[in-house]
């Protein structure tokens, strides 16, 4: 008896080892475009297909949120999330210890830029993980640097896809502004008319000017849409801190600065001209885009006309109902599908 539970152990253990040799957890910084850039690398089989996330904001980073969201997905793929440069950790770990406007000013932050440190933390995981190419998922701003990104090294990727696809800065603002307004007036929504028609139409010399009318936006989305499941945006223990708060806080500021631009700072919009219609329809991996029926800011009405003129070796548009401009778990299930059954 004594020998059969003996066998039992070192199986077990033996298991175990086994187990924990195919799976993968890591989370440090890596040295990206001449600065140190945070990254999570987890999945329970180092065999699996590599996924890197783009997240959206410019800064609001996935890296804390991941587990929460994504828990399911690491049986079947090995998940990255990367704080992009100006935020989260990445920003944290740059930025001196008195954050002032004269700081936001002088680290300047550019599209491009951007999308060589994406291109940088993808040869990475490629080399890093013994991989021939690896997935991109964007969303929102992610969409952005996501279609830049294979469309500058269409080599490291199986293939891409966007889930609230950015196909043009004044384009999709200025769309989301008519969008909304006439949701305001169908509603007799006065205060949100008032403010809309104040405003006027997009695009806006600060910052503040944009971030009203993006909470219009948000207002009305969260009114037509199904909300998000109350525990995805359970923060890991691991950064529910005051430093990784602050970070997040500052970066996301800092961000959104250069995303929007703001005229009294002296910073322009790092997009202002950014139009994928008139440069970035051919590419040489496959496309799919991923969008909610009620998302107003990144709206089916543009992204849709962009996907018809997209030249792709395959590609694909999968309308969400009930999904706005966040993922929801209904986004989540076409993603999974299009991962499993076309990349």
């Amino acid at each position: 008896m004594k020998t059969l539970y003996t066998a039992i152990l070192i199986a077990f253990l033996s298991s175990n080892f086994v187990a924990q040799e195919k799976s993968i957890n890591e989370n440090r910084f890596i040295r990206v475009g001449g600065i140190e850039q945070w990254i999570t690398i987890k999945g329970e089989d180092k065999n699996k297909s590599v996924i890197l996330f783009l997240h959206g904001g410019p800064g609001s980073v996935m890296s804390p949120y991941c587990d929460s969201i994504y828990r399911s997905w690491k049986k079947d793929f090995i998940l990255v999330n990367w704080d992009q440069r100006g935020a989260g950790r990445t920003f944290g770990k740059n930025a001196p210890d008195k954050i002032s406007e004269d700081y936001f000013i002088e680290k300047k932050l550019t599209l491009d830029t951007m999308v060589n440190d994406g291109i940088e933390v993808s040869e990475y995981l490629i080399k890093y993980l013994k991989k021939k190419k690896i997935i991109l998922m964007g969303a929102s701003w992610g969409s952005i640097l996501g279609i830049k990104m294979v469309q500058a090294k269409p080599s490291l990727f199986k293939g891409y896809i966007g889930n609230a696809q950015f196909v043009g800065y004044k384009r999709n603002y200025l769309n989301a502004y008519k969008s909304v307004l006439a949701l305001a007036e169908s509603s007799k929504d006065s205060i949100s008319i008032n403010k809309l028609k104040m405003l006027g139409e997009p695009p806006y010399e600060n910052t503040r000017d944009l971030g009203q009318m993006l909470r219009i936006v948000k207002k009305y989305e969260r009114k037509n849409s199904t909300p998000l499941p109350d525990n995805w945006w359970k923060i890991n223990p691991e950064y529910n801190n005051k430093v990784d708060k602050q970070n997040r806080f500052y970066g996301d500021d800092y961000s959104f600065l250069y995303f929007a631009g703001h005229k009294k700072m002296g910073i322009k919009s790092m997009v202002e001209n950014l139009d994928f219609y008139n440069d970035s329809l051919t590419f040489k991996v496959p496309i799919y885009i991923v969008q909610g029926e009620e998302d107003i800011l990144t709206s089916e009405k543009i992204s849709k006309l962009y996907f018809e003129k997209i030249k792709a070796p395959r590609k694909g548009y999968f309308t969400i109902k009930g999904a706005g401009h966040n993922r929801n778990e209904f986004i989540l299930k076409k993603q999974f599908e299009i991962l499993k059954e076309k990349i």
